[in-house]
C-alpha cells in the first residue's frame, strides 16, 4: 500500500464523516425516528454489531480491544458492558465528541478511552482483539489488506473486520448512488469478490500466520457488509 494513497484517502473520509455526514450519522446511531432507507441501514448495522460481538468472548475483563473507526461509539460500549479495555478510535472528532457524550457507566470493571486518530499508529499499543466494522470498505482490496496486516502485527488473539461483497445489489445501489452530486456523497464504498478477499489475505506475507475462520453476510435493504474473523492459532 502506498502510504500516499492512504493519506489521501483517510483524508477524504475525515473530510466525509466530520463536516457533511455528522449530523446525519448522529441521528442514524441514535433512538431518533429516520426513513424508510436509513432505517434499512440502522437495522444491517444493529445485525452486523451484534455478529462482531457475538465472535467476542463473553467475558471480555483483563482484555483490550481496539474499536478501529468506532463512531459514536456503539461497539464499544458493547464490548465494555463485558469488561474489556477499550481503545475506541475515529478518524471524525465530532463523532468521538459524540461517543463521549453517550458513554454510559460501567459497573463490570470495563472501560473506553475514546480517541480521534488513526487507527494504524503505533503509539495505540498492543491488543487483544482489534474489531473494524465498516472502516475499510472505502479502500481498495490490497490497501485494506495492508492495514489488516499492520493492526494483525499488533494484536494478540483476532482480527474481526467487514468488506463490502461484490454482488448485483450493491453494484446497482452505487450506481444510482453516482447520480448525486458528488458534495452529496460519502467517499465511494469499494466491493470485493469474496474469493479474491480470501485470496489477498491467504497469501501476504504478514498474515500467514492467522487463519480465517467465521464469515457472515448481512443485508438489509441498502445494507450489505460481510463480517470476517482472523484468528491467531
Amino acid at each position: 500500500m502506498s502510504h500516499s494513497d492512504y493519506l489521501e484517502r483517510r483524508g477524504q473520509i475525515e473530510a466525509y464523516f466530520d463536516r457533511t455526514a455528522a449530523d446525519a450519522w448522529a441521528r442514524l446511531t441514535s433512538d431518533a425516528p429516520v426513513g424508510r432507507v436509513r432505517a434499512s441501514v440502522r437495522a444491517g448495522r444493529d445485525r452486523m454489531r451484534g455478529t462482531l460481538l457475538s465472535w467476542l468472548p463473553t467475558d471480555l475483563r483483563g482484555r483490550r480491544v481496539l474499536d478501529a473507526g468506532c463512531g459514536t461509539g456503539a461497539l464499544a460500549v458493547e464490548a465494555a458492558r463485558r469488561g474489556a479495555e477499550v481503545l475506541a478510535i475515529d478518524l471524525s472528532p465530532t463523532l468521538v465528541d459524540l461517543a463521549r457524550e453517550r458513554q454510559p457507566r460501567f459497573d463490570g470493571g470495563g472501560c473506553i478511552d475514546f480517541r480521534s486518530g488513526d487507527m494504524l499508529d503505533p503509539a495505540l499499543g498492543q491488543f487483544d482483539h482489534v474489531i473494524g466494522m465498516d472502516s475499510l470498505i472505502h479502500y481498495e482490496p490490497a490497501d485494506a489488506v495492508a492495514v489488516l496486516a499492520d493492526l494483525a502485527e499488533r494484536t494478540r488473539h483476532s482480527v474481526l473486520f467487514t468488506f463490502a461483497p461484490s454482488n448485483p445489489a450493491l453494484q446497482m445501489m452505487k450506481a444510482v448512488g453516482k447520480l448525486f452530486p458528488r458534495g452529496n456523497r460519502s467517499p465511494a464504498i469499494v466491493p470485493v469478490a469474496e474469493h479474491r478477499l480470501h485470496r489477498l489475505i491467504g497469501s501476504h506475507p504478514r498474515l500467514l500466520a492467522w487463519d480465517q475462520r467465521r464469515t457472515e453476510r448481512v443485508f438489509s435493504g441498502f445494507y450489505t457488509s460481510q463480517a470476517l474473523e482472523l484468528v491467531r492459532p
